[in-house]
């Protein structure tokens, strides 16, 4: 069974790079200030608990994908999101239990994209938003908000068949 995923439509690729135009899509999201690994381990949380029934309709939302948060910040502030399953409209998905968690739309737009496996540690994000950038600069592209990491997989999934991205929304 496939999970879910925003709709887009590739633009250009170039080795690991990508140019997509993504859709509008649902979202649930919460803020976390903490380190990455720790605000995303505590966002994710707060989410999954949302999406399994953490509602006021006790409504259990499908798990999609990917998993998105703001690339490693001196800021140590997280956005953590989840997508939510294309059937749902801002009025058919139920309001949150926990009032840090937001239902909205999410436009990315044009975004460039960086694919790679293995874990999305704060050094390997670190490591290919730089990449992500020279690509930005080699193409003349400019970015239009924050870097994005999106996991594809369950902490299950071993490293060598991990699907992990950067991404930045650009003009």
């Amino acid at each position: 069974m496939a999970i879910e995923t925003p709709e887009y439509i590739l633009l250009d690729s170039e080795e690991r790079f990508e140019l997509r135009e993504y859709k509008p899509f649902l979202v649930a999201k919460t803020t976390v200030e903490n380190d990455y690994k720790e605000a995303t381990i505590a966002g994710f949380r707060k989410i999954a608990n949302y999406i399994f029934g953490g509602n006021k309709s006790q409504l259990s939302i499908a798990m999609t994908a990917p998993v998105i948060a703001n690339v490693p910040n001196d800021k140590r502030t997280y956005d953590i999101i989840f997508v939510m399953p294309k059937k749902h409209t801002l009025s058919s998905l139920p309001v949150p239990n926990d009032n840090q968690v937001k239902i909205e739309t999410h436009n990315l737009g044009k975004t460039a994209v960086v694919k790679f496996g293995g874990w999305a540690t704060k050094s390997r994000t670190e490591y290919y938003k730089k990449e992500l950038e020279e690509f930005l600069k080699k193409k003349n592209y400019i970015a239009k908000n924050v870097f994005l990491v999106a996991q594809y997989n369950s902490p299950w999934v071993i490293p060598p068949f991990r699907k992990n991205e950067i991404l930045i929304s650009i003009q």
